[in-house]
């Protein structure tokens, strides 16, 4: 049971974010609209609904799903596949699909995330990397939480051959960047080296605002399907969209040469992953919603809150910097205590793979590791900030944000 205090402090926080909820869902009723007409435009049938198995050669729903993905984000082509194990996976095949020895990459939006250092292999050695391949490597650090647009203007050359934008905030206490920051990185880049490849990492930001990256200048984008894009029912997964030539080159990394789109067995997922998209517009504004509201919260309360309650949102994560190992570890257990799946769990640090540091982790999610379900996690490492995104409706989110607030703040 919620108590009186925190159910007063609730009204408050709603009040306060009244606007930002109408904007969301205008937001949401846009991207609705653009996903149902694509699936009405394609004539999407119960027929792409059939599983395939083996080699799966003429997959007419695997088929089907490429061009539907294409349609929505406005590209030339896209790559839909369960086979890829994670949105880095998807990440991770594109750089390895256009990237050849010698070539440079530059990271214009800071460090990249864990996991994606060690596909990069530069800020500490991990077998496999793009490193042992020989790929240079530069960042332009992060300025004031802020992409240094300055900066970015002296680090690409005519020499870079891929510029890597992360448009989530990762571990850190950086702004996540919206379709104008986006736009804006591209048309620099563009500017200076006209074949220099944007290719943005677009997990977390996928219907967040009405434009995806594709329309502003990305070249290839890339993504999680148990993330933003898949609605909560995609089962896992990852796509890749954008230019026709770059995203042959990645599908010759996730299959083989010659091979590249033309196989794929879907199994027993495609009616999850066409209705995950179509629901994804409303489950992202759900998101959103219980991020804004998180930050509401958590504001009043005196935490420090990126973004805070009224700024804009490129992407649905809320990060709260909690100053304290013992309040990262309370906020994530009654998380965990207050989901629909494993509440009896109890959250531990743990060495995760592709981490530096310790990460504690709740995510009580019917599809394991689903982010776009109600998640938290976060390093144990100073300013022990939560990363808390997801829930598939804002009721449960609240209830758990709540509680979450309540476990932080005992004495």
């Amino acid at each position: 049971m919620i108590d009186e205090k925190f159910l007063g402090l609730k009204k408050s926080v709603l009040e306060e974010i009244r606007g930002q909820f109408v904007h969301v869902e205008e937001v949401s009723e846009i991207n609705t609209l653009k996903v149902l007409e694509a699936m009405r435009e394609l004539k999407i049938s119960d027929a792409h609904f059939k599983t395939s198995t083996g080699y799966a050669y003429g997959d007419i729903g695997r088929e089907k799903l490429d061009e539907l993905f294409a349609r929505v984000f406005k590209a030339e082509a896209a790559l839909v596949r369960t086979q890829f194990v994670s949105g880095t996976h998807a990440l991770a095949t594109v750089l390895f699909g256009i990237l050849r020895p010698n070539d440079e990459m530059i990271s214009l939006t800071g460090e990249p995330y864990d996991t994606m250092q060690t596909v990069i292999g530069h800020a500490h050695d991990s077998r496999g990397s793009l490193k042992e391949f020989g790929i240079g490597y530069r960042e332009v650090p992060i300025k004031n939480n802020k992409v240094d647009f300055d900066e970015i203007k002296n680090a690409v050359t005519s020499k870079t051959k891929l510029a890597l934008i992360q448009r989530s905030r990762g571990y850190s206490m950086r702004e996540p960047l919206t379709i104008d920051d986006v736009e804006k990185i591209c048309a620099t880049v563009k500017k200076i080296n006209p074949a220099c490849v944007t290719f943005v990492d677009n997990c977390y930001g996928e219907f967040v605002e009405a434009r995806e990256p594709v329309e502003v200048g990305a070249d290839i984008v890339a993504g999680s399907l148990i993330k933003n894009i898949g609605g909560g029912l995609a089962p896992t997964g990852g796509y890749i969209v954008g230019k026709k030539n770059l995203v042959e080159l990645a599908s010759y990394r996730l299959t083989a040469p010659g091979m590249g789109n033309e196989l794929g067995a879907s199994l027993g997922a495609p009616r999850l992953l066409y209705q995950g998209l179509f629901v994804a517009p409303h489950v992202t504004a759900q998101a959103i919603k219980a991020a804004i509201f998180a930050a509401g919260i958590f504001s009043q309360l005196g935490y420090n809150t990126r973004p805070l309650p009224t700024e804009i949102r490129g992407d649905i994560i809320q990060a709260i910097e909690l100053k304290s190992a013992d309040k990262l570890i309370k906020f994530c257990r009654a998380i965990q205590n207050y989901s629909p799946v494993d509440s009896f769990a109890v959250p531990e640090a743990w060495d995760m793979p592709g981490y530096e540091d310790k990460v504690i982790m709740a995510a009580g999610t019917f599809v394991q590791g689903a982010s776009i379900e109600l998640s938290a996690d976060g390093p144990l490492r100073a300013p022990y900030a939560v990363y808390l995104q997801g829930g598939l409706t804002f009721e449960h989110a609240a209830i758990a944000i709540l509680a979450a607030a309540r476990l932080v703040t005992e004495d």
